[in-house]
């Protein structure tokens, strides 16, 4: 008989594999444009929600910056693409304030090779760089979410007052074309939405595969015993770091998908709640399964879309109270919940054979053709 975690796995990949052609094969055809591109930016947020899981479900760090890293990446491909828009002149924008010369550090993003580059390294390097300091200054827990929360909302302030560079609490708009195609053209955003899933599907199996690593072993183990890891030789800031840094750069990349699916990138989509926004998505779906985070974003997302039309005055407490209901039902998320009930249909099944009644009776003749 096939163990239950091998069997789980098989069944795993092909419902991944599944879920893949349903995400782009079944769905474009059906889903008209304007729900293809919703779907597109919930994809996006799943990606983040991926990168989180694997910070704070399998390294035991709660991030409350992942908002930070998602609109960092988000405002680099979104300064390329207003630079495209405007060709040869100035960003509409700037003229406004008075600005007539493009600023120095506009100046990388005429190139999307760098600027997707940037999207993703400068989160990086932000998330490794700080990470490091506050874990080799044992600084983790409660702590380590308060300082995160603080990077973003010093961040985000920071970003509001600047006009002149970057147009303030209005953000970044305009952006028409994406490497010469029309954005709001149907291909162009079908085009983006295919993008998404493969991406999606790319980073899932990267952080699945990582966590399946030594590597892996070592994230789960500074979650379960970081003063035992750095008793017998490794070094746990470094190791935090690094899972700090790839979540950050998977944010990031989250972000680049984004913005020229919803054509603006403002400093409201990297505040505090943005962040807690993540941070729920994780929990309704479950932390440490991955795919939980992925059905979280897409599930929360879509009933505030759902709820938001239908109830715009009251959306915000039924969403709330939805929440509450969730975790306190299921503590373990919605995919963590089915995890264990399957795990304990397995252990059953396997168990049963040994208490049926026919084999007990077998075993007691056998004793007694024994004793004979």
């Amino acid at each position: 008989m096939n163990h239950p975690a091998k069997s789980f796995n098989k069944t795993h990949w092909i419902a991944f594999a599944v879920t893949g052609f349903i995400l782009l094969f079944v769905l474009p055809p059906v889903l008209s444009v304007f729900q293809l591109n919703l779907l597109g930016k919930f994809l996006t947020y799943a990606i983040v929600a991926v990168g989180l899981d694997m910070i704070w479900g399998y390294a035991g760090m709660l991030s409350l910056g992942q908002g930070l890293f998602f609109g960092l990446g988000a405002y680099c491909f979104g300064m390329y693409l207003n630079l495209e828009a405007a060709g040869e002149r100035l960003p509409n924008f700037m003229s406004l304030y008075g600005v007539f010369e493009l600023p120095w550090f506009w100046e990388p993003f005429r190139s999307p090779v760098i600027a997707l580059f940037l999207a993703v390294a400068l989160p990086m390097v932000l998330a490794g760089v700080l990470g490091y300091m506050l874990f080799r200054s044992r600084i983790q827990g409660v702590y380590f979410a308060i300082v995160t929360q603080a990077l973003t909302a010093i961040v985000a302030l920071l970003l509001v007052g600047q006009q002149q560079a970057i147009n303030g609490t209005n953000g970044i708009t305009e952006m028409k074309t994406i490497f010469g195609f029309t954005i709001g053209d149907n291909s162009t955003q079908t085009g983006l939405y295919i993008a998404t899933v493969i991406v999606l599907g790319l980073v899932y199996i990267f952080c699945r595969m990582t966590i399946k690593s030594r590597f892996g072993r070592l994230m789960i183990a500074i979650r379960d015993d970081e003063q035992r890891l750095r008793f017998i030789g490794y070094n746990p800031a470094l190791i935090k770091a690094i899972v700090f840094a790839l979540s950050a750069g998977i944010a990031g990349l989250a972000g680049v998908l984004f913005v020229p699916q919803v054509g603006i990138i403002s400093p409201k989509q990297l505040d505090i709640l943005a962040s807690i926004e993540i941070v729920i998505w994780v929990a309704v779906g479950g932390r440490a399964t991955l795919i939980g985070a992925i059905v979280g974003a897409l599930l929360v997302n879509t009933g505030k879309s759902t709820i938001s039309t239908a109830n715009p005055d009251l959306w915000q407490l039924i969403m709330g109270a939805l929440f509450v209901g969730v975790v306190l039902l299921f503590p373990k998320g919605l995919v963590g919940t089915l995890q264990s009930l399957y795990t304990r249909l397995s252990s059953r099944i396997r168990r049963t054979p040994l208490n049926h009644p026919g084999t007990a009776v077998a075993a007691a003749d056998l004793e007694i053709d024994t004793a004979r």
